[in-house]
C-alpha cells in the first residue's frame, strides 16, 4: 500500500482535530511523509467535522481522500460515521466508532429525530468490512476527563493494530502537547483505549 487514507469524523468540540494532530505527529515522528485537511460544518460547535489524514512512504500525497477510498474511518460520532461512510467508505474500509450519539440541536429542540443506533450500525456495516464499537465515553470516564474521548478513541486505533506506529510514539506526542494533570488523564484516556482493543489487536494482525 503507497498511501493510508485515514478520515475522522465527529461534531465540532469532540475533539476531532486534536486526534488527527495527535495521529498525525506520530507518524511523522516515525518518518512517514504526512498531509491533513480538516473540514467544517455551519457551527464550529454541533457542526459536522471532518479530518482528512493520509499516510505514505517516498511522495507525499494531497490531503483530500478521493471518494470511496478510505481505508480507515475513526468516528468520534455514530450519525457522523455514517454521512462520512457513505462518501468514502467502501468494502475494505475498516471503522472504529464511539458508541455515544451527540445529538444535534434539532434533536434536542424536537424538530428532528435521531437515527437508532441499530439502524446506524447496520448502514455503517453496508459500507465497511469491519466495524469496531468503543464505549468512549465510559472509558474516558474512567480516565477522570469525560473531554477525552477523543484520545480514548484515538488509543484504541492505535491498539487495533490497524495503524503501522508505535504506542510509546503516540505518548511521546501526548507528552509534547500536554503537561500536569492535563497530560496525565489523557495518557489515562489513550491507554484505557488501548486496552479495550487489545483483543482486536490480535484478531487484526496480518490483515
Amino acid at each position: 500500500m503507497s498511501v493510508l487514507n485515514i478520515v475522522i469524523a465527529g461534531v465540532g468540540g469532540q475533539g476531532n482535530v486534536m486526534a488527527c494532530q495527535i495521529i498525525g505527529m506520530a507518524a511523522v515522528e516515525e518518518g512517514w511523509q504526512v498531509s491533513a485537511a480538516d473540514t467544517f460544518g455551519v457551527s464550529q460547535r454541533g457542526g459536522a467535522v471532518m479530518s482528512h489524514l493520509r499516510l505514505a512512504r517516498g511522495r507525499p500525497y494531497g490531503p483530500l481522500i478521493p471518494a470511496g477510498e478510505a481505508h480507515l474511518v475513526l468516528g468520534l460520532e455514530p450519525l457522523e460515521t455514517v454521512r462520512v461512510l457513505r462518501r468514502y467508505g467502501n468494502q475494505q474500509t475498516r471503522v472504529m466508532v464511539n458508541t455515544r450519539p451527540n445529538y444535534p440541536l434539532a434533536v434536542l429542540c424536537g424538530a428532528a429525530v435521531y437515527p437508532d443506533l441499530n439502524v446506524l450500525r447496520e448502514a455503517i456495516g453496508a459500507h465497511s468490512a469491519v466495524m469496531v464499537e468503543v464505549p468512549a465515553d465510559r472509558l474516558a470516564a474512567e480516565a477522570g476527563n469525560l473531554v477525552t474521548q477523543n484520545v480514548v478513541m484515538t488509543g484504541a486505533l492505535a491498539g487495533s493494530g490497524w495503524l503501522p506506529l508505535r504506542l510509546a510514539t503516540f505518548e511521546r506526542v501526548l507528552a509534547s502537547l500536554f503537561k500536569g494533570a492535563v497530560l496525565e488523564s489523557n495518557l489515562r484516556a489513550f491507554r484505557l483505549g488501548v486496552a479495550a482493543l487489545a483483543p482486536e489487536a490480535t484478531a487484526v494482525a496480518g490483515v
